[in-house]
């Protein structure tokens, strides 16, 4: 009887368990994708402020495989200040994944090159903890001048 009775009250608690962890699971993917495009809409705003709000006070930036870039908001403001003042500068998503608290993006931006107006590729692996972005790791593609996004 007390087998029966385990198996009653243990399956049930088990399986709700279970429910709870994938979608613990889940939510943490969302806010991870959820982070990183409220980061790529600010950046197509050129809004600094909202931008910087979406990373960690300690955010890293490295260029691929670990060539740190930047450290902190302080350093990624004077990056993208200069950056933000391109007045074509548009990013969009050829390729989005996303698994648990990692992004990964495949991103054609719009800048003026040296060369003058074109697109630049990059992937962006995107590393979110505590609702902020903490990480990023850039592996930079070709540029091309002329080209339209």
């Amino acid at each position: 009887m007390k087998d029966i009775f385990k198996s009653v009250i243990y399956a049930p608690l088990i399986f709700c368990v279970s429910m709870m962890s994938q979608f613990a699971s889940a939510v943490e993917t969302n806010s991870a994708e959820e982070i990183v495009q409220k980061q790529l809409d600010a950046y197509n705003a050129r809004d600094i402020d909202a931008f910087l709000s979406t990373y960690a006070d300690e955010a890293e930036l490295f260029g691929f495989p670990n060539t740190p870039s930047a450290k902190g908001k302080e350093e990624m403001r004077k990056r993208y200040t200069a950056r933000f003042s391109d007045t074509i500068l548009h990013c969009i998503i050829v390729k989005r994944i996303v698994m648990g608290n990692t992004v990964i993006d495949h991103e054609r931006v719009r800048v003026t090159l040296p060369e003058g107006p074109g697109v630049m590729e990059a992937i962006a692996i995107y590393e979110v903890h505590d609702g902020k972005i903490a990480k990023v790791t850039f592996i930079s593609g070709r540029k091309t001048p002329g080209e339209k996004l």
